[in-house]
């Protein structure tokens, strides 16, 4: 909570700055960058996760993060992911896609991922840290039974 307090500070030191009319303008944040920005700051991920943000930190809503599970059929792989996150976040679960080429049955050829909480269980309750953690999750313990796949081979 603390970090929000300080990015409100901070808009407001810079727009009295600025000075008026001659002064630089002020992005506002929106209601879905304020949550982001409050989730990314309280991220608590295992030590085989990594995020990084490729069009700096100006740019929370787009952000990649790197698994290298120590565990499972994926020991010591590396995959990298992509997340969108839209304005309107938490009400809608941030677009997720796998960068890596990987055979897997949670992920399509296309890099979409097949999570539950990405999709039909999204709740606004629900975090970066949860998805991340369930990314992780999958390539620990892959879901066999929920294969993207399945409706195309039908």
């Amino acid at each position: 909570m603390i970090g929000l307090f300080k990015v409100k500070e901070k808009q407001r030191e810079q727009a009295s700055r600025g000075g008026g009319a001659g002064g630089a303008s002020v992005k506002k944040q929106s209601a879905g960058e304020l949550r982001l920005h409050k989730d990314i700051s309280e991220l608590n991920l295992p030590s085989s996760c990594k995020i990084s943000f490729p069009n700096g930190k100006d740019d929370l809503m787009n952000f990649e993060v790197s698994i290298k599970p120590d565990d499972g059929y994926y020991h010591n792989g590396k995959f990298a992911f992509t997340f969108q996150v839209s304005p309107v976040y938490p009400h809608e679960a941030p677009k997720v896609k796998c960068k890596t080429k990987v055979y897997h049955p949670n992920i399509d050829l296309e890099g979409n991922v097949c999570l539950n909480i990405l999709r039909e269980d999204w709740k606004p309750v629900l975090n970066i840290n949860t998805v991340i953690y369930g990314l992780f999750h999958l390539f620990t313990e892959p879901n066999f039974v929920d294969i993207p796949f399945r409706r195309m081979i039908i």
